[in-house]
């Protein structure tokens, strides 16, 4: 059945991005290929949210699937917006391995005949576009969901909190990246929070109970467990981020620290006498590989690495915690408490 419903999310994403391209091809050729890129870009990810959306659903009892497909869409939409407008803030031109929709319009650009300048100006231009449109569609997908009022307003609430949260989150990244002094540790977790965890795991989580018609207690038990692994996801991604292979997470282990990110490993590092050997190319665009590698040794001698690695699992055992005083349908408890697993695995 998840083999049915999976492809069913990759259907219903076909279509959309298919009448989108229709339509804007008889508005201007280089709005299609906006559309495409656009595609391009929500393809190839995990599907997590829309995963988690439809597990919630189903875990209470939800059998109307084309219902679940239109709301597990919609966050994935939101994930793809969130994706491409953060490329443009982190003048990334590279996701999931691939040139991203920045990148695709530079070049395009380009071909057209253009200079370097405007050729980033139609990539940064395009991104912002082709997010704005991912969002606007996410909306759209919820707002025209056969069901009733009040159902849909909660969805709609749940839609707008992933949206309003996140953009503290993203905003607290980038200040914190500029700060001249070290973030601390309650501040980093507060914006992987607010960044990735909200969006991310608690509201489809929440979404797909309340679509299911489950408790109110049930979903604020999703709701916390969702806060919880989305901290120790986010906070093994960016474990990671410095010390994963390309090869296999589709970004550079030295993008993070070129541009100064703060994570729980650098939180760390700044409260340890080797933080000198890390803070002297923290955030320096002409950091080379030489320079990180000796930075990754730095924050695996002052302790970094094993203590964000610990903070992850700990944030699993409060959220395997709250599956176990809550009164959740047992195979959804199960299947919760294994992705929990999986989300600090990555890095083991």
């Amino acid at each position: 059945m998840a083999d049915v419903i999976d492809a069913a999310i990759e259907v219903e994403l076909g279509a959309i991005f298919a009448d989108a391209r229709r339509r804007a091809g008889d508005l201007d050729p280089h709005y299609a290929a906006l559309w495409r890129s656009l595609a391009q870009q929500s393809s190839g990810g995990k599907r997590i949210r829309p995963h988690l959306v439809r597990l919630a659903y189903s875990g209470f009892g939800g059998t109307d699937e084309a219902l679940a497909t239109r709301v597990a869409v919609a966050f994935e939409l939101l994930h793809t917006a969130f994706l491409i407008h953060d490329d443009v803030i982190d003048q990334d031109t590279v996701r999931r391995g691939d040139p991203n929709v920045a990148a695709r319009f530079a070049a395009r650009a380009i071909r057209h005949g253009t200079d370097e300048r405007t050729s980033g100006i139609w990539g940064e231009t395009a991104a912002v576009l082709a997010g704005d449109l991912a969002l606007s569609r996410a909306h759209r997908e919820i707002a025209l969901l056969p069901v009733d009022r009040t159902r849909r307003g909660r969805l709609l609430d749940i839609l707008d909190r992933a949206v309003f949260v996140s953009a503290a989150g993203e905003l607290a990244d980038v200040v914190n990246a500029g700060d001249a002094e070290p973030t601390s540790m309650p501040r980093v977790l507060a914006t992987l929070e607010q960044k990735t965890a909200v969006y991310s795991f608690e509201c489809p989580l929440a979404a797909g109970a309340v679509l299911a018609g489950a408790s109110d207690p049930a979903i604020a038990a999703l709701e916390r467990f969702g806060r919880f692994v989305g901290i120790a996801f986010q906070i093994t991604d960016d474990v990671l981020g410095v010390f994963g292979d390309p090869a296999i997470t589709g970004k550079s282990a030295s993008s993070d620290l070129r541009e100064g990110k703060r994570t729980a490993l650098i939180a760390h590092a700044a409260t340890t006498a080797h933080w000198p050997r890390i803070a002297a190319g923290l955030g320096d665009p002409g950091l080379d590989e030489a320079e990180a590698e000796e930075m990754r040794a730095a924050l695996r001698d002052c302790g970094a690495l094993d203590t964000a690695l610990r903070l992850a699992d700990e944030h699993v055992t409060l959220a395997r915690y709250e599956l176990e005083t809550a009164e959740l349908p047992a195979p959804l408890a199960a299947e919760l408490g294994a992705i929990a697993l999986r989300a600090v695995e990555r890095a083991r």
